[in-house]
């Protein structure tokens, strides 16, 4: 599948943060899709198509570092960014080993997770 530009996939289990991530990133082009879990944004027939994944750690059943993981035991290569509120040097230091982009908390300014995806979507496209 032919990854689109503008696609991401923001996968958090807030529901608020999931709205106030789409609204933002539509208002500068973006095309957001919303998963509350890593099973959820699995079973997705369109997976493969976002140019990069938003990802909390922190969510019902698989987290975001497992699916991290699972991505790229499954050799999937979509640049994955963290947003969370779970800012802890464990995380972070795992999220890094494995490649993430980048990693941001939930209170970090919406222009640099912004400027994250413009380069993530530069990569893939």
């Amino acid at each position: 599948m032919r990854k689109d530009p503008n696609s991401v996939a923001i996968i958090d289990a807030d529901a608020s943060a999931c709205v106030a991530m789409s609204r933002l990133l539509r208002g500068v082009g973006f095309k957001p899709s919303t998963f509350t879990s890593a099973e959820a944004f699995l079973a997705d027939e369109r997976r493969a198509g976002f140019v990069a994944l938003l990802l909390d750690i922190q969510l019902p059943g698989m987290s975001g570092l497992e699916l991290q993981r699972r991505l790229l035991a499954e050799g999937d290569a979509t640049p994955v960014i963290f947003v969370t509120a779970q800012d802890d040097s464990a995380a972070r230091d795992a999220a890094v080993q494995n490649g993430c982009l980048e990693f941001f908390r939930k209170v970090d300014p919406g222009v640099v997770i912004v400027d994250a995806l413009r380069r993530a979507a530069s990569k893939t496209s």
